[in-house]
């Protein structure tokens, strides 16, 4: 940005000194010596263009150039993937539009979770004196259609921090890895979903696991704990790493301990203050009558957030919508009876 601001300087030096030369040749001068230096000067100014272009290095060393003043202009976030072992340029606008405000999620983990991302953003003096890296882990676990895709686009849009959405299965080896968790900028949230789907990195002493990845991808436990908690860990400052998965049973025990993921975050089924979202954030009401019957089947019938908001969307009218959520909740808690006997 220096060099930047230096070419900027200069260009409006050299037009600042022809306007002063134009303005005092006009008034001392005879006309014919001022026309014929005014031509000298126009002639002159055809060599520099009004517009100016600046090249900014995408790289700096292994680390993406931010040209920090431009970002931190924009409030604008991306989203970004892999793409030929690079992460793309496309800049992607993350136009997902939800907020705390608008999550539905249990009230009081809502509340933890804001405090928490607070607490990050104002900690990294803290961080510093504590001799930790500036980073933090949240591990969101659940059922399918729990939220956890929603709770990140909430997350991303209340700190203004790109996305860095990285599958596994696509990295070749450790080294692979490594350039691309480096290539992250700082403030920024790298994304894993369904990291116990995504390559084999539960039971490390396991040959056929070891084997297995061998054939299929090298990208190990190890090289992805070695980013993620060893000394390439301090290699950016303020990122928040986000791991979903729906079996947390299956994941490595070493993937779990505090420092790595530091909140584990249940994202679990449909409860009394989630509903009471969903139904403002889709027919913009806060009560009715319904209300207490549709609780009550709720607190008998395990039913996601996305099953509910599927319900409530099928009408804008707040009658008929919670009527047929009613016959779904009774359908489904007839169905779960079933199965369980």
């Amino acid at each position: 940005m220096s060099k930047a601001k230096t070419v900027l300087s200069t260009a409006a030096s050299l037009a600042a000194s022809a306007m002063l030369i134009r303005s005092v040749a006009n008034d001392f001068l005879p006309a014919e010596i001022y026309d014929y230096l005014d031509s000298k000067i126009h002639l002159v100014s055809q060599f520099f263009s009004s517009q100016l272009t600046i090249v900014v290095e995408e790289f700096q060393g292994f680390s993406i150039n931010q040209a920090k003043a431009i970002k931190e202009e924009s409030n604008v976030v991306k989203l970004h993937t892999v793409m030929h072992m690079r992460w793309d340029a496309n800049n992607i606008v993350l136009k997902h539009p939800m907020t705390f405000k608008t999550l539905a999620l249990d009230s009081e983990l809502k509340r933890e979770i804001t405090e928490d991302l607070e607490n990050f953003m104002n900690g990294k003096e803290y961080y510093t004196r504590i001799g930790r890296a500036w980073k933090r882990g949240y591990l969101l676990y659940g059922p399918p259609g729990t939220g956890k895709s929603s709770l990140i686009a909430a997350m991303a849009n209340q700190l203004k921090f790109d996305i860095y959405d990285l599958d596994l299965s696509a990295v070749q080896s450790n080294s692979e890895l490594r350039f691309l968790l480096l290539t992250m900028p700082s403030r920024s949230m790298l994304v894993i979903e369904d990291i116990d789907c995504s390559v084999k990195l539960q039971n490390r002493e396991s040959s056929e696991v070891q084997a297995t990845n061998q054939e299929e991808n090298k990208v190990t436990l190890s090289g992805l704990l070695n980013f993620i908690d060893g000394l390439w860990s301090c290699c950016g400052e303020g990122r928040i790493i986000v791991f979903t998965t729906n079996h947390k049973e299956k994941l490595d025990p070493a993937l779990l301990r505090p420092g790595r993921m530091d909140m584990h975050l249940h994202m679990s089924y449909c409860n009394t203050s989630v509903f009471k979202q969903l139904a403002f954030n889709y027919l913009g009401i806060s009560h009715h009558y319904l209300f207490e019957q549709i609780e009550e089947l709720i607190k008998e019938v395990n039913v996601t957030p996305a099953e509910v908001a599927g319900e409530l969307m099928k009408s804008t009218n707040a009658e008929v919508s919670l009527n047929g959520l009613v016959k779904f909740l009774h359908a489904k808690m007839t169905q779960q009876q079933k199965a369980t006997n």
